[in-house]
């Protein structure tokens, strides 16, 4: 399991090194998940690519210096900072998805139809699972949330 998270990992990755401007992994990272969630704040932003703020702070000061990454403050609170792509982030982040879906492709041809066919559904099987986990966790962040009476 681990070789093929590892190999898988290694062309996902390869294949967006090929971007321009290059980006590294937490930068692409932030990207999607701006993307992902529009709107999210820095704090947020920093929960989910596992980074400080000040960090994830840094880190977007980067990306909107490279014209894919707004940050403005919302209008119902003037001390939050709301993240957003641009359309050239949009547009980096398509380029790289097209890369990776090349490079996966060309790795594809090299597997039979049969062996396609159940990668697919251990695929699937795995994403219902991760979707799940979030599920799961997104109940008990909600739970902890609320205060006890």
């Amino acid at each position: 399991m681990s070789e093929a998270a590892e190999a898988l990992v290694i062309a996902w990755n390869g294949a967006a090194q090929t971007a321009v401007p290059r980006l590294s992994g937490l930068q692409l990272e932030a990207l999607s998940v701006a993307r992902r969630y529009p709107g999210i704040n820095l704090t947020g932003l920093a929960e989910r690519i596992g980074a400080t703020s000040p960090a994830a702070s840094r880190l977007c000061d980067r990306l909107e210096a490279a014209g894919l990454l707004d940050r403005r403050r919302t209008s119902a609170n003037r001390r939050e900072i709301e993240l957003t792509l641009t359309a050239s982030g949009r547009e980096m982040l398509e380029a790289v998805s097209e890369r990776r879906l090349t490079a996966i492709s060309d790795i594809l041809q090299r597997v039979t139809v049969t062996q396609r066919g159940a990668l697919l559904a251990g695929l699937r099987a795995f994403t219902e699972a991760v979707e799940a986990v979030e599920a799961v966790e997104a109940v008990e962040a909600a739970q902890d949330a609320v205060p006890e009476p």
